[in-house]
């Protein structure tokens, strides 16, 4: 019986904003962020609950396997001086009852409400600083795919020149005109110039493969990538200075903080609202039955029932609540001095991507220019070689320093690719 072939993996033809929005519907973090803020809403409901009435029902059945005995004076049988053991119930017994409450004061309570929402916000925060991380590391991936397959597009130019080279050289030693060692040698850039782009092409299969776990995608999957490197603009206006003292208030960690400070100072009032007292109104209706056959065990009933108001006061608890709420406090100026310890570290990222940024492309500039230069110095070296006034070892040096000059090129690329993606995060541009 012939066997159903698998399904083809699905394809792909994705954008860079493609591949962002993909992220952030799938990418595992951004997911369990939004999980987060569901979490936060039952948060803000199981304390909300807590002012709401409160039923406990309860019931029970009782064997007494030995009556209880209690010994009473003999005053009362005759026998002064005396006691008597007396037999007190009967020998089953059964109770349902249930029990309300319904809180009218807390402090700790509203406090706890509003601190719940609070941390809700949180958690909303907390999502957003999950997608600009999944935009960071998703245009990252993408810029290095990019990188890759224009290392491989170098390599494959380079490749088809030192081949009509190589094929040219070997025709000439036949002849007579050039050394055997002449073809030895651009054979040997040969054959390494085809070792490095099967080396680039298994990097680019990796860079694909990375780039699909930063958006959540399955790796079997198989992605085309529509923008290209001519499209990504590197400019250094993106840099330009800023005398912006409030840059910190762009970034999602800053405002995470603030939240936090937030969070912390409704724990000190919490703590102080210990101090109150507590009153809730309460109710109880109780059914007993008592028999010693068990078989008329529920023939009647005995019920009970009260409602009243319960206050609760801890006068004196060793001074538990002063320490809490001094510990409290402690937490508050901890987070006070984390932020301003934020703004200084963001202005110093701020200004360290900046001058890298600036400097990638500077040094991106300074590469093209010698790529450009070598390969005019090997076209140079290719004609004095053919025309008898240079050596053969001129052109494998001009050859080498090309290939040189086209890592050096793709490596400064990169770079100034990625430093423009972290200028974007420092300057909080990456916004959702």
């Amino acid at each position: 019986m012939a066997q159903t072939p698998p399904p083809a993996a699905p394809t792909h033809s994705f954008t860079l904003a493609d591949c962002i929005a993909y992220a952030l519907q799938h990418q595992d973090t951004v997911i369990n962020a939004n999980l987060d803020i569901k979490s936060a809403q039952y948060r803000v409901k199981e304390v909300t609950g807590q002012g709401l009435p409160q039923l406990t029902a309860s019931a029970s059945l009782l064997d007494y396997l030995k009556i209880p005995t209690t010994l009473l004076p003999g005053e009362f049988f005759g026998a002064p001086g005396t006691f008597i053991p007396v037999k007190f119930g009967v020998k089953y017994q059964s109770n349902f009852g249930v029990d309300a409450s319904q809180l009218l004061f807390d402090g700790t309570f509203f406090i706890g409400l509003k601190a719940s929402k609070t941390y809700q916000e949180l958690s909303q925060k907390s999502l957003t600083r999950s997608k600009i991380q999944a935009n960071v590391n998703v245009t990252k991936a993408y810029y290095s795919v990019l990188v890759n397959d224009e290392r491989v597009k170098l390599l494959d130019a380079n490749i088809k020149q030192l081949k009509t080279q190589l094929d040219q050289t070997t025709a000439q030693n036949k002849q007579g005109f050039v050394e055997k060692i002449d073809v030895d040698r651009t054979t040997v850039q040969y054959n390494t110039l085809v070792s490095n782009r099967e080396n680039a092409l298994r990097l680019l299969a990796v860079g694909y493969q990375m780039l699909k776990f930063q958006m959540g995608m399955p790796i079997q999957e198989n992605l085309i990538l529509l923008d290209k490197l001519e499209d990504v603009k590197l400019d250094e206006t993106a840099a330009a200075q800023t005398t912006d003292t409030t840059l910190y208030k762009n970034r999602i960690e800053y405002s995470l903080l603030e939240t936090q400070y937030r969070l912390n100072q409704l724990d000190v009032k919490r703590n102080q609202a210990n101090y109150f007292p507590k009153l809730s109104a309460i109710g109880n209706f109780t059914s007993a039955y008592q028999d010693n056959a068990f078989g008329n065990l529920y023939a009647n009933q005995f019920p009970s029932s009260y409602i009243g108001l319960r206050l609760s006061w801890q006068v004196f608890t060793g001074f538990q609540h002063k320490y809490q709420v001094a510990q409290s406090k402690i937490t508050v100026q901890k987070t006070q001095n984390d932020m301003e310890n934020a703004k200084n570290g963001f202005a110093l990222q701020a200004e360290y991507a900046r001058i890298n940024y600036i400097n990638g492309l500077q040094t991106l500039n300074s590469q093209r220019r010698n790529r450009d230069l070598a390969q005019e110095v090997l076209r140079v070296s290719k004609i004095k070689y053919q025309q008898g006034v240079g050596s053969s070892i001129e052109v494998t040096q001009a050859e080498t320093a090309l290939v040189d000059a086209d890592d050096k090129y793709i490596q400064g690329l990169y770079d100034a690719l990625v430093n423009k993606v972290e200028l974007d995060r420092t300057y909080g541009r990456i916004q959702y």
